[in-house]
């Protein structure tokens, strides 16, 4: 019999058509080549990646979410693939925190000022519901 245990890794979604303000002409796109850096560290069951075509924050990417269950789900921006390593040790210290919440002090530096937004937990629960 299959148990449906509680997620304990996050998912980080991110804007694969983010830009970071280049021209629509521009290639590579910043989001997509941040989706491919993370996608190659995901591989060790750490976390989940996951593409979003849109997430409607243009002026403030590269731009993911970070949810777990029970969790404050964490708007990210002003990332870009030069920014995994840090981002990893970030996902890390999200997952172990009880709540999600990630404090400054606990942020690599380069991230200091990324969190755009956080979105209570029971938002994802409710839906889960319906």
């Amino acid at each position: 019999m299959v148990e449906n245990l509680p997620q304990t890794r996050p998912v980080l979604h991110v804007c694969v058509t983010c830009r970071r303000g280049l021209p629509l002409t521009d290639d590579p796109v910043q989001g997509r080549q941040l989706y491919d850096a993370l996608t190659s560290h995901a591989r060790n069951g750490d976390f989940s990646v996951e593409p979003v075509e849109c997430m409607a924050t243009c002026s403030r990417g590269c731009v993911a979410a970070v949810s777990m269950p029970e969790k404050w789900t964490l708007l990210l921006g002003q990332l870009g693939p030069e920014k995994v390593e840090d981002l990893l040790t970030f996902l890390n210290v999200y997952r172990t925190s009880k709540t999600g919440t990630v404090m400054p002090s606990k942020r690599p530096a380069s991230l200091s000022d990324m969190i755009l937004a956080r979105l209570p937990a029971s938002l994802s629960a409710s839906q889960e519901l319906s």
